[in-house]
């Protein structure tokens, strides 16, 4: 964990055994440059990808690599977001992000404890985390790491949805409101993975 305080790494290695034992397998990464290298490494070339959307995930270059003609991967937000008549659109993208072989996205607080929590007014991200796609890979910033539960749903309320209000506002919606809450409390071995960047990301 190269740059990593000794009180952090304590923090991490907590986590991450906590992690482990419920299911979810962690690794950490010193930046956003090496969190989008991880991740290419983790997801094999010919995959079809899917993510919500992630703040983290266009900070660290993951939506521009996906977006590029060269990517080597079947990129489906593109193919859900080309439909332009929004019912088809809502029902083409529950079908593709169920069928991705791999899909991306973050949450809200991952606490030492081993516990995931994330959130959505709409439950979009939620649906496919919790069920569908073969893999799944979460990618977070440190400041997402909390002690426990408690503070992991005082995050959510009082960090995570002021930010998320406000950058919808300032793409013209009319703001955001915790609709959805999912505890992720185990999941089978080899299904979801989380990459922990030390530094801080999204909301």
């Amino acid at each position: 964990m190269e740059g990593i305080s000794p009180e952090a790494r304590v923090r991490v290695e907590q986590t991450f055994a906590a992690l482990k034992l419920r299911g979810v397998e962690p690794t950490y990464v010193k930046g956003r440059t090496e969190a989008l290298t991880t991740i290419l490494g983790m997801v094999p070339k010919g995959s079809a990808v899917a993510h919500g959307t992630s703040t983290t995930l266009i900070e660290i270059g993951l939506v521009d690599r996906m977006k590029a003609p060269d990517s080597g991967y079947r990129y489906l937000n593109s193919e859900w977001t080309a439909e332009n008549d929004a019912a088809k659109r809502g029902r083409l993208r529950a079908k593709l992000s169920m069928e991705a072989d791999d899909y991306l996205g973050s949450a809200q607080a991952i606490c030492e404890t081993g516990e995931v929590i994330g959130s959505d007014m709409s439950g979009n991200r939620q649906a496919f985390y919790a069920y569908g796609p073969a893999h799944v890979i979460w990618v977070a910033g440190m400041n997402k790491l909390v002690p426990a539960l408690e503070d992991a749903l005082r995050r959510v309320r009082e960090v995570a949805l002021p930010l998320e209000d406000k950058r919808v506002r300032a793409t013209g919606g009319a703001g955001s409101y915790v609709g959805k809450l999912v505890i992720y409390e185990r999941e089978r071995p080899g299904r979801i993975a989380l990459v922990l960047v030390g530094e801080k990301l999204g909301s």
